[in-house]
């Protein structure tokens, strides 16, 4: 992917790119963005657009495959002060600074990298916005990660629960419906 800028440098003109694009070798993907290839998955086109957000909540659950509900928008987590997104597709989740670099992976998403929350990091997410949730989706997350317990990293799932707003909740939480 490139953007605007890293196309006029290569082409040298905005009808350039125009002319690229008719002849089907580069591909608007969104406005600002470029691609030589046809499909970029949208999660890689938000991590690129949006480069210090993270893919969190439901586009999360969903692409660690814990709920087979699609979102229906991108859901990015940034810092408390970054400035709001004003884009349709995405919804923003504004979190504490000292909390926000807590569980961030970087993974290979179809050849394009992409910033998400760790599974861990996403349980204590999962818990810190229960009430927010539909019930019959908070329980098919918290179902299938009790399938995933073997696979989490505990102690990661601890850390985050400490360093979450309102722990004690969330670590009551944790005991009473996972662990």
């Amino acid at each position: 992917m490139k953007t605007r800028a890293e196309c006029l440098e290569i082409y040298g003109s905005d009808y350039l790119i125009e002319k690229q694009i008719e002849e089907g070798k580069l591909f608007k993907v969104c406005k600002g963005v470029y691609s030589e290839k046809s499909h970029i998955p949208e999660e890689a086109v938000m991590s690129y657009k949006y480069p210090n957000a993270v893919l969190t909540m439901d586009s999360a659950f969903y692409f660690y495959g814990l709920t087979d509900v699609v979102p229906d928008e991108c859901d990015l987590a940034t810092k408390r002060d970054a400035a709001k997104i004003s884009d349709k597709r995405v919804k923003q989740y504004f979190i504490r600074d000292d909390f926000f670099e807590a569980g961030i992976e970087t993974v290979d998403y179809q050849g394009y990298n992409i910033r998400i929350y760790s599974r861990e990091r996403m349980l204590v997410e999962l818990i810190r916005y229960k009430s927010k949730l539909p019930f019959d989706y908070y329980k098919e997350i918290i179902l299938n990660y009790r399938k995933l317990l073997p696979q989490l990293n505990i102690q990661e799932i601890q850390d985050y629960a400490m360093l979450s707003p309102k722990s004690n909740k969330v670590i009551e939480t944790l005991r009473m419906e996972v662990f």
